[in-house]
């Protein structure tokens, strides 16, 4: 889907607070709220809204350790493995990715006690030769909110 100047701008809107309403979006937007409500309908039919949520502060969650750990798999079965590591809770992101590993995973956890049982269980798994584990020291920007 090709996005023009108002979709792009209602958006931006429902970026910033997906609680606003209709007609909070259409006066920001200079539109009617048939046009926002129509925009938006079109949007979430084509898949390009997968849905609404929350933005959460995970540190005041008690989430005070966040890792990026690299993983190498055995051949043939990377997709599986990553499968079965996206089903762990305290996993964030999983991504396919080019270089010396196989992929890289991104999770938080609230203790070190937590991170190591997470990094057992990773070694635990069948395919999973070897992983790299770097703890983020400070967050720059965490923001998936891209338009």
């Amino acid at each position: 889907m090709e996005l023009n100047e108002i979709d792009a701008k209602i958006l931006k809107a429902l970026l910033e607070d997906a609680r606003f309403s209709s007609r909070q979006i259409a006066k920001n937007v200079g539109v009617s709220v048939g046009t926002v409500l129509s925009r938006i309908k079109k949007m979430e039919d084509e898949g390009l809204i997968k849905g609404y949520s929350v933005n959460l502060h995970h540190e005041r969650l008690g989430y005070q350790l966040t890792v990026v750990t690299e993983i190498s798999v055995s051949k043939g079965k990377l997709v599986e493995t990553e499968n079965e590591i996206a089903k762990i809770p305290n996993v964030c992101s999983v991504y396919d990715v080019t270089g010396l590993t196989d992929a890289v995973i991104v999770a938080k956890f609230k203790s070190r006690e937590d991170l190591g049982a997470f990094t057992k269980k990773l070694l635990t798994l069948p395919f999973v030769e070897r992983t790299n584990t770097h703890v983020v020291l400070s967050t720059v920007k965490e923001n998936f909110r891209l338009i």
